[in-house]
């Protein structure tokens, strides 16, 4: 049962009833201290409110939950053009081919390769080989002796090299390999002419050293001096059959160029003067899709291994590898999740095709560790997740963050190949493959302003989600007061739609439609205010839909994103009294009263403290004794007055 008080004037503190001089004086004690502004006055000067703004996003995809201002440059996931500083827009336009002929005939099948030759570029859809067409966007079908071609096994990678004078496509499949010069005229290479072999053809290819290189998938290497030459053996990799899962050209601790295989444990270097395979410290634990697509980019070795990225770097001392793949920090949203399985680098990114409907080698955090440099490889503990039938998409790296290129339209489907050529459509573009179509997009070639691009064609929609806010103090209820949107080259076509979430919830509340140019400013709970924990904000581009020049170079221009909110801690209150020792009162005599007051004044707990009649003991306060003067006099005499402070933590 709750303590009261009943008599005026009274107090009830830590078990003993004080009569007071005067009544009790209350404050609220939990309020932050006035900030103090240092130098010119800013956007954050103000003294009831603090703002958070988002102008550049930089930092790129990944961050769910903000982790203060070292985050205020990230997003948690987007499929905007993430590359500007005070500029969000639409991404690049994705163009789909047509899947037919130039007559009419429909073409179906998986796309199995991409190679440019000259400016024509070619892809594989299954075991046949069509050329692209420019004007129409279709495809022909590669010919041989004025006969449609078929491949004789179904394509497992490809090139593009010059051997014997001439530039020529190599397509490596089941039954060998195949190349050609022209699409009128195609070579078909048996692999029975490899001297030990599988029975399931060439897995890669790679040209190095004046030669074509192939391996199987029982990880035989060979090589030949011309594209339809004797097939010399070479090496064979010391791991189990079907473990290879690429073979490339990159830098050893020399610096010279050699041959290296991923598999699914790890990389390993080729010797040549050996005719040998030697492992390097890049081990890796097992998983099925380790070095799928492996590629070198600038500097570097960039090996896939899941949703994660190696990036290694042979130095003449040790191995230098750091992690730099999508995974890292808070990795992507479940639907969006899944296994690289290509690699290609660009001008300015390496791009990366996610098949979403694969399972990563390990959840984010057992790689996001490796942060530094290490001249070995420590195996992740982590489990691999469930398989899944996500989203497919393609991101891309600057080396400061990841943005998303483009989103498949539909779940459960894998990017198959992907190339980045002028070839096709005559300028700088990345191709791929995606259920049974041949996609394009236009890449600059270098970081250029939106605002200067005269070329650019922009999607139709995409939208941005912010990692969740909560001002660095989770515990503390913070009040959203306005939002301000600043927007250029909007209109009633080019639109900016603005939500909010608060506290977790997967449930956005809309505040309007953006469709004129400058800043527009929401109140939040019809001008009190929305109470919040953790808030984050959804933005929707869009643009009208069109297929017009002019309408496909247009995009909404988001420069900023402003919330005003201000901090409140929970009610606290502070109270002053004026305790009466003067003289006995309810059984304790002024000596008594005077000891259980500093009784209550050395407690390491909270006391009780009450003034008021209140059997439901909603004003019974648990205080600290803060302050207190006039504890002691001197002499017998144990009368006088003490004034103290009592005030809740």
């Amino acid at each position: 049962m709750a303590n009261k008080v009943v008599e005026t004037n009274e107090i009830y503190l830590n078990g003993t009833y004080y009569p007071l001089t005067r009544p009790v004086q209350s404050t609220l004690a939990s309020i932050y201290p006035a900030k103090i502004t240092i130098g010119d006055t800013t956007k954050d000067s103000q003294i009831r409110s603090s703002v958070i703004s988002w102008s550049d996003w930089r930092g790129g995809i990944g961050v769910e939950r903000m982790q203060g201002a070292a985050d205020v440059d990230r997003a948690w996931y987007s499929t905007l053009n993430l590359r500007h500083r005070h500029h969000l827009v639409l991404s690049a336009l994705a163009n789909a081919t047509t899947a037919e002929t130039a007559a009419g005939t429909a073409i179906d099948g998986e796309i199995t390769f991409i190679a440019e030759l000259g400016s024509t570029l070619y892809a594989g859809y299954g075991t046949v080989p069509y050329f692209y067409t420019n004007g129409n966007s279709k495809w022909e079908r590669v010919q041989h002796g004025g006969s449609d071609y078929t491949f004789p096994g179904s394509p497992n990678d490809s090139l593009t090299t010059r051997m014997g004078g001439t530039d020529n496509v190599v397509v490596a499949h089941e039954a060998g390999y195949s190349y050609f010069a022209s699409s009128t005229t195609v070579t078909d290479v048996s692999y029975a002419s490899v001297p030990t072999k599988t029975t399931d053809g060439v897995k890669f290819i790679a040209y190095w050293d004046d030669r074509l290189w192939g391996i199987d998938s029982a990880g035989l290497l060979w090589y030949t001096l011309t594209l339809n030459g004797t097939k010399v053996d070479d090496a064979q990799l010391p791991v189990q059959s079907g473990y290879v899962t690429a073979l490339f050209v990159g830098r050893d601790a020399t610096g010279d160029l050699i041959l290296y295989a991923s598999t699914k444990t790890g990389l390993y270097a080729h010797d040549s003067a050996n005719a040998r395979w030697v492992e390097t410290e890049f081990k890796l634990p097992l998983h099925e899709f380790n070095g799928s697509g492996t590629t070198r980019w600038r500097d570097a070795i960039y090996l896939p291994s899941g949703l994660g990225i190696y990036k290694y770097i042979n130095g003449a001392q040790s191995a230098v590898i750091t992690v730099t793949g999508p995974d890292k920090d808070d990795g992507l949203p479940e639907a969006n999740r899944g296994t690289i399985k290509r690699l290609i680098g660009s001008h300015t990114e390496l791009i990366a095709a996610v098949d979403a409907t694969a399972a990563p080698a390990t959840p984010a955090p057992a790689m996001a560790y490796q942060s530094g440099a290490t001249a070995g490889m420590v195996g992740h503990s982590s489990p691999a997740i469930p398989d899944s039938s996500g989203t497919s998409s393609i991101v891309a790296w600057n080396d400061v963050g990841w943005q998303t290129l483009w989103s498949a339209p539909s779940a459960g489907q894998p990017i198959t190949e992907m190339l980045v050529t002028s070839a096709g459509e005559g300028d700088y573009r990345l191709f791929w493959g995606w259920n049974g179509v041949v996609y394009h997009q236009m890449l600059p070639p270098d970081v250029i302003n939106p605002t200067q691009l005269v070329n650019m064609e922009y999607e139709t929609t995409g939208y941005i989600e912010s990692p969740w806010f909560d001002a660095s103090q989770s515990e503390v209820d913070k009040l959203a007061l306005k939002l301000k949107v600043e927007v250029e080259d909007a209109g009633s076509n080019e639109t900016v739609v603005v939500q909010y979430a608060i506290d977790y919830s997967d449930s956005y509340t809309s505040m309007g439609t953006i469709t004129s140019d400058g800043t527009t400013t929401y109140t939040f709970g019809s001008n009190v205010g929305t109470t919040f924990r953790s808030i984050k904000f959804k933005l929707t581009l869009a643009r009208e839909a069109g297929t017009t020049t002019a309408i496909m170079k247009k995009s909404p221009d988001v420069v900023s994103l402003t919330l005003e909110y201000r901090k409140k801690l929970p009610a606290k209150y502070g109270h002053s009294v004026e305790v009466s020792l003067n003289e006995s009162y309810k059984g304790n005599n002024p000596k008594g009263l005077r000891s259980n007051l500093i009784s209550a004044i050395e407690s390491n707990t909270l006391v009780e403290f009450t003034f008021r009649d209140d059997s439901g003991g909603t004003r019974n306060y648990y205080v600290d004794v803060v302050s207190a003067t006039g504890i002691e006099y001197t002499g017998m005499d144990e009368r006088g007055v003490s004034r103290i402070s009592l005030v809740e933590p």
